[in-house]
């Protein structure tokens, strides 16, 4: 059974850092696209970068230069490193590989 178990989120000022992990279980991450959502708070879930197998990224034009996704493939570890957040950042960050979701961790942004 597919388990994602995202973490990380907080509160954290205007211009902060913060790094979100995704821990998967149930199966093994390395041939999968893995993707990275946020839904604010009224808003529709919108992608906020996807990374392929073979490491390709893909990003939402909002977080391009800001966020960085990556993988550990042996430790079934996705992160996705956030900087020079701003109060439009804040929502709940989700983690998915095709069809399912992890619960999602908040992220907060204000001073």
């Amino acid at each position: 059974q597919v388990r994602l178990v995202e973490s990380g989120g907080g509160l954290v000022q205007p211009g902060g850092y913060l790094r979100l992990s995704c821990a998967a279980s149930g199966f093994i991450m390395r041939p999968y696209t893995m993707g990275w959502y946020r839904e604010g708070l009224g808003k529709e879930r919108e992608l906020v970068a996807t990374l392929t197998s073979a490491k390709s990224t893909n990003y939402a034009d909002s977080v391009k230069g800001q966020f960085t996704v990556s993988r550990d493939n042996v430790k079934n570890m996705v992160y996705l490193e956030m900087n020079s957040l701003n109060p439009e950042d804040k929502a709940v960050y989700y983690c998915n590989i095709s069809a399912s979701w992890g619960p999602g961790t908040q992220v907060t942004v204000s001073a």
